[in-house]
């Protein structure tokens, strides 16, 4: 598995005292997919096509996830990452408020905190997350850090893993800690960054992955997007040669949150193809 990338964008420079405050552009940290990772979606969207054509119609089971949750801050001060327990709360809120209708739930099994000025700005993730991470392959562990560099999070997408090796550690989401509801980054405090990197989670990819040709995000009802949104641009046809106009309101675009609304019917087949295949039944 592949650790996170190298961020492209710059840090903005700090506003000086007294003047306008840039506002933070969405940055997903996520790892674009391997190819091995793509051939395995590829596969998986063939099944499903393959289902569908046969006349399969899926009565799935709601997918329970339990999650834990570790605050990771340089000081016990909010502005350092130590976020309420009311945040928190609210983060699982949205969460099943966005996943509820695709058929899974999130439990939050357990929160613990630490202060740790090195994690705190997502260093030694390995270390960290030997440390803290709690539960088996099919739990979400969710990491709320101060700072996250240009990104607003990132996740690791299911795959096959041997449990206690680097890449089963190394499962899960780190999230910065403004992001979350009633947190203080303007455009993106509604807590979907979370809903975003946990669509990776589920092993979905962006909309505009893969441009306007190819095969996307392997979904067949998202459309085709050649690159990223920015706010919420009603209209947007960046491939204009395809059909549909840009799925801006789609939780794994680039949206700003009170633009995201909703996950398509694809993407809640790809999200139960994958956690049926690789976590439903991790033992450990």
């Amino acid at each position: 598995m592949q650790i996170k990338s190298l961020l492209l964008a710059a840090a903005a420079a700090p506003a000086a005292l007294g003047a306008a405050v840039s506002v933070k552009p969405f940055n997903c940290g996520t790892d674009s997919p391997s190819r091995q990772h793509v051939q395995m979606t590829k596969e998986l969207a063939e099944k499903e096509a393959a289902f569908a054509a046969a006349g399969g119609i899926s009565a799935q089971a709601t997918i329970n996830v339990n999650v834990y949750i570790h605050v990771v801050a340089s000081s016990t001060s909010l502005s350092d990452g130590y976020v309420t327990s009311a945040m928190i709360n609210n983060q699982v809120s949205v969460l099943n408020t966005a996943y509820a209708p695709h058929g899974i739930q999130f439990t939050l099994k357990g929160t613990d905190y630490t202060v740790n000025s090195n994690w705190a700005v997502d260093g030694s993730e390995l270390a960290m997350k030997k440390a803290l991470r709690k539960g088996t392959y099919k739990d979400l562990n969710l990491y709320i850090l101060k700072d996250l560099g240009d990104a607003l999070g990132y996740c690791y997408f299911p795959t096959s893993v041997t449990s206690k090796t680097n890449d089963w550690y190394y499962d899960g989401c780190s999230i910065l800690y403004s992001t979350l509801p009633g947190g203080s980054l303007t455009n993106y405090n509604l807590g979907h960054t979370s809903t975003h990197e946990v669509g990776h989670w589920f092993g979905l990819y962006h909309t505009f992955q893969g441009g306007c040709t190819g095969n996307g995000d392997y979904v067949s009802d998202t459309p085709a997007q050649a690159s990223a949104s920015s706010g919420c641009p009603t209209g947007r046809d960046s491939c204009p040669n395809q059909a549909g106009l840009d799925p801006i309101h789609n939780y794994m675009d680039y949206s700003i949150d009170s633009c995201y609304e909703e996950f398509t019917a694809g993407q809640q087949t790809r999200m139960t193809s994958y956690f049926n295949t690789y976590r439903a039944n991790a033992k450990v």
